[in-house]
């Protein structure tokens, strides 16, 4: 069974930083392309950053790009997503995810016949 369990979330301070986990099991990590979209209440999901597992080649959204930086540890199968300066706009359930046969780029960011997801982690931003 695969899982993609995520991890990290919590109450932060506008200007602060969090850093999420993705931790994948049950699928051969190199094979997949990772990701983080998030979703605000009564709103979609956005994709925000996406790293590829097997070149380790990365796109941000430009709503993101030069606060958030995502990385993976292959040994491990976790995709990390680090949030810095983050802002009230920030706040929204983060959710990784997972495709294989997709590279990362801009498309990654907007397309949504993902293989798995996770459930979910919480990040909220206090002004």
């Amino acid at each position: 069974e695969v899982q993609l369990v995520e991890s990290g979330g919590g109450l932060v301070q506008a200007g602060g930083s969090l850093r999420l986990s993705c931790a994948a099991s049950g699928l051969t990590f190199d094979d997949y392309t990772i990701g983080w979209f998030r979703q605000t209440q009564g709103k979609g999901r956005d994709g925000i950053s996406c790293i590829s597992s097997s070149d380790g080649s990365t796109y941000y959204a430009d709503s993101v790009k030069g606060r958030f930086t995502i990385s993976s540890d292959n040994a491990k199968n976790t995709v990390y997503l680090q949030m810095n300066d983050l802002k009230p706009g920030d706040t929204a359930v983060y959710y990784c995810t997972a495709i294989a046969n997709l590279g990362c780029g801009n498309y990654f960011l907007y397309y949504y016949g993902m293989d798995y997801w996770g459930k979910g982690t919480l990040v909220t931003v206090s002004s």
